[in-house]
């Protein structure tokens, strides 16, 4: 680990701004970096404050909600400030009426979810860790589940943000209302950023009424190629379900008790239950009237193999949305993978995983979106001893190689001491002078996270 030491003086200054029990010290590491401080920001006025002294010191601010998404990105160069978002975790307005919400960015997601359930109301997302994931923190990250086949991405219903820049300024974009479409989309520009661009500090969304009652479906197939060619069949139909699911082999012990790192708030059934081990499986989750979910049952017809309902669904939902933490938990030494891809082009890349994964000694697993191309894939070493750095490097180069034209991976997790030798965020996308234009023009000293990220 290494760290950097915060001059006395910057710890007063700060202390001055949040008052002193909010400037701490930690053992907390980002891929082996250690913060010189951490410090909690009250209000969007506080962090504006912090980066200001920040900028005009040129100290490397990460910016941090729930800790969950933090050793994603390269190794960074330093880190003189952590910025937790956490004291910011105020509902600033709800209408149910008006199917609107403002939180401010700290929040913890399900917490959010909590208060809108109220009124049988949610926003669509089911990102992993969301218990402590904040809202902030998901915008950043662009972290996504299940829901996005349907409902798209949080960016999607997000209407309103406030942030603050490099240099400490208080900016808004969007507002509060549905129908609003002034300004630049702010939301997008910083959707996926990693805290690079800014500190977003509240968020305003539209909600949706929470489906009454869902039904999830596990089909079993022999193949991929099977399985691929019953989504393009599901493609073809009226069906419309909520999550459309791809499970490999070797994922579905994962999706078990024993896979899987819960959180004790969460329901816990007394018996084990996971899917059968089976060869591929497509997993709809179905929502309506009793009718629709009965003509999900005929016009699936054999191809279900399990019916899951209520406690049992929930859990198992769970279990899709926390496969890479489940992966990791078991083995801290696996490469996770996060892919973007044409739908076409899902089942290319599954099976360049299984060809690549037996050529470096790894076990492949993938659990994903088969109707948008988001896959988390999973590589997890046969023994006991961790591949050499150069071994994940070069299984990386060989996948990416195998991909089609237009696909991505990012390598979202791996030991630390593999990342120097390979592009953790993997092709560069062919706006990247547009996105050291916009980085260079928000954060010209490149304050916020510096290193970590694509530019």
């Amino acid at each position: 680990m290494s760290t950097v030491t915060s001059p006395a003086s910057v710890d007063r200054e700060l202390a001055a701004i949040v008052g002193d029990g909010n400037v701490k010290r930690t053992d907390f590491e980002i891929n082996g970096v250690v913060p010189a401080a951490v410090v909690y920001p009250s209000s969007a006025e506080e962090v504006g404050a912090i980066l200001h002294l920040a900028n005009d010191r040129e100290l490397v601010v990460a910016p941090a909600g729930g800790l969950t998404k933090q050793q994603i990105g390269c190794v960074p160069e330093r880190i003189d400030i952590l910025l937790s978002t956490t004291r910011l975790n105020k509902v600033e307005e709800y209408d149910p009426g008006d199917l609107t919400i403002a939180v401010q960015a700290g929040m913890p997601f399900a917490e959010m979810q909590r208060q809108l359930g109220e009124h049988q109301q949610w926003v669509p997302c089911d990102a992993a860790s969301l218990e402590h994931a904040t809202v902030g923190g998901l915008l950043a990250t662009g972290a996504a589940g299940p829901l996005k086949s349907t409902f798209g991405h949080m960016r999607d219903f997000c209407i309103g943000i406030q942030f603050v820049t490099a240099d400490g300024k208080v900016v808004k974009g969007g507002g509060r209302v549905v129908k609003n479409v002034a300004g630049y989309d702010l939301m997008k520009l910083l959707t996926g950023s990693y805290g690079s661009l800014a500190v977003i500090t509240r968020a305003n969304f539209k909600v949706f009424p929470r489906p009454r009652q869902t039904r999830t479906f596990a089909c079993s197939f022999h193949s991929l190629d099977e399985a691929l060619q019953f989504r393009t069949r599901l493609f073809q139909s009226p069906l419309t379900p909520m999550c459309m699911e791809i499970v490999s082999p070797g994922a579905s012990e994962y999706l078990s008790n024993q896979g899987t790192v819960r959180d004790p708030d969460h329901y816990s059934p007394e018996q084990p239950i996971s899917l059968p081990a089976v060869e591929w499986q497509i997993v709809l989750r179905a929502t309506g009237s009793d009718n629709i979910l009965a003509r999900y049952t005929r016009e699936l017809g054999s191809a279900v193999t399990r019916t899951l309902e209520g406690a049992e669904e929930e859990q198992f939902w769970e279990w899709i949305c926390h496969f890479e933490q489940s992966v990791l938990a078991r083995h801290q030494n696996a490469m996770v993978l996060y892919t973007h891809l044409a739908i076409q082009n899902v089942g290319p890349a599954l099976q360049a995983l299984q060809r690549v994964a037996p050529d470096y000694n790894l076990i492949p697993a993938a659990v994903g979106r088969a109707a948008t191309g988001n896959l988390v894939l999973a590589l997890m070493p046969l023994s006991v001893d961790p591949p050499s750095a150069m071994q994940y490097a070069n299984c990386v180069s060989a996948l990416r190689g195998m991909l089609p034209p237009g696909s991505s991976a990012e390598v979202a997790h791996c030991p630390k001491e593999a990342k120097p030798h390979f592009d953790v965020w993997g092709t560069t996308p062919t706006d990247v002078k547009m996105m050291r234009a916009v980085k260079r023009a928000i954060d010209p000293k490149n304050i916020l996270n510096r290193g970590r990220f694509i530019v």
